[in-house]
């Protein structure tokens, strides 16, 4: 099951972006909201928003009985480039300089962790049981 949401029209262009998506594709929603927490870039917030939106996404049509969101894994981060808006900077001597301000589209895809990766995870989580001492007669 796959969820998708998508934030169009970003202002922040699409380099600077991929930068911090690198970070965190192919990964847990929950080790990546905590990169992106602590990753000191302006985009993270963006992909933040888009991942959690995502998330919800996925609880909304699965329903939060059948799915949690530690259940999900980010299965793809795709980072296109949108519009650019040309603007002008006047110049000395008559003349114009044109500055482009970048846009660019976020696609965030999240889908369920195959059941053999979850039940290793159950199992790392639950406590070891000691081993009982044999009684003496």
């Amino acid at each position: 099951m796959q969820a998708i949401a998508r934030a169009r029209f970003q202002r922040m262009s699409a380099r600077k972006v991929r930068r911090v998506s690198e970070l965190i594709k192919k990964s847990d929603v929950e080790k990546a909201l905590n990169i992106l927490s602590y990753t000191p870039k302006a985009a993270a917030s963006l992909l933040e928003d888009t991942l959690k939106s995502a998330v919800a996404n996925a609880l909304n049509i699965e329903g939060t009985s059948k799915l949690k969101a530690e259940d999900l894994c980010i299965k793809d981060i795709i980072v296109d480039s949108g519009p650019i808006m040309k603007r002008i900077r006047p110049a000395s001597m008559g003349r114009a300089y044109r500055i482009r301000k970048r846009t660019c589209h976020l696609t965030v895809i999240v889908e369920e962790k195959p059941k053999l990766e979850r039940s290793k995870m159950e199992k790392e989580l639950k406590p070891k049981k000691k081993p009982r001492k044999a009684k003496e007669v």
